[in-house]
């Protein structure tokens, strides 16, 4: 089991990204899939927890064969998906992934999001006793990304909003800007299966931290899409996306509309 800390900060509040995350996966989402590969989404609904309340859960299905390197599709069968399951409570967040061929894969990932840069040393209350993960400060500016995602339009560097009057960001920007929020990920993989182990869950790592790379940059990059919209509005453009995706990926099931599987303003996300 390899577990690492992500610290991802924002230069956003922790309630204006509760609209800009549920935006940000759906597009995303929309624009990674295409027929027979993508996110499908298989529930959508409110969920009540007695310990965080009242949250959203979703299901959805990963499916991405093609995106595998050379060494994993000779294992795996041709066509294949994860399963993500995600209980939503902003700003804290569990997802979980597994795969149902790989019994001994899985993901687990505690978030919570806070209005500071990154510097609460405890937020997931770790006893002490036990090893403490590797803290991974991911700079959504200018730590480098996979080069076939890089878009010069979401170059945050260059990049400024013309709605929020934000950006570009500079060098040390994460000391300097206000807002400024935090995205903490506790993020733990397992795969137990001798001889793979290792080299499986660092693999998994690397494509987490390029998803969390990705996501985060586009949040910024389409503030000025999402900026002026309220909850309902990105709750309905959310089901408009999971439609549109599911119909793109060949799935033709409808989901509840957005009146009924929303629970004060919560949907699920990364």
């Amino acid at each position: 089991m390899l577990v690492k800390e992500y610290r991802i900060c924002m230069p956003l509040t922790v309630e204006e990204y509760r609209v800009g995350q549920l935006y940000t996966i759906s597009k995303h989402s929309h624009e990674e899939s295409d027929k027979g590969e993508g996110v499908e989404v298989v529930r959508n609904e409110p969920h009540i927890d007695p310990v965080h309340g009242e949250g959203q859960f979703t299901e959805k299905r990963v499916h991405l064969s093609s995106k595998l390197p050379s060494w994993a599709r000779a294992v795996v069968p041709r066509i294949f998906y994860i399963t993500e399951k995600a209980w939503n409570y902003y700003p804290y967040t569990i997802t979980e992934y597994t795969c149902s061929f790989l019994p001994k894969f899985s993901i687990h990932i505690e978030t919570k999001y806070e209005d500071n840069c990154g510097d609460n040393e405890n937020i997931f209350s770790i006893d002490k006793n036990n090893s403490e993960p590797e803290v991974c400060f991911l700079d959504i500016a200018y730590d480098d990304i996979p080069d076939r995602h890089y878009k010069s339009s979401e170059d945050l560097r260059c990049f400024a909003s013309v709605k929020t009057g934000r950006g570009p960001l500079v060098e040390g920007w994460r000391e300097t800007c206000k807002p400024i929020m935090c995205s903490y990920k506790l993020v733990c993989v397992k795969f137990e299966v001798w001889g793979l182990q290792s080299r499986v869950e660092q693999f998994v790592h690397k494509v987490i931290r390029d998803i969390l790379l990705i996501g985060h940059r586009q949040a910024f990059a389409w503030v000025d899409e999402w900026c002026n919209m309220s909850l309902e509005d990105a709750r309905k453009f959310e089901i408009q996306m999971q439609v549109a995706t599911n119909q793109k990926l060949g799935y033709q099931e409808t989901l509840p509309s957005c009146s009924t599987i929303y629970v004060n303003g919560r949907g699920a996300g990364i």
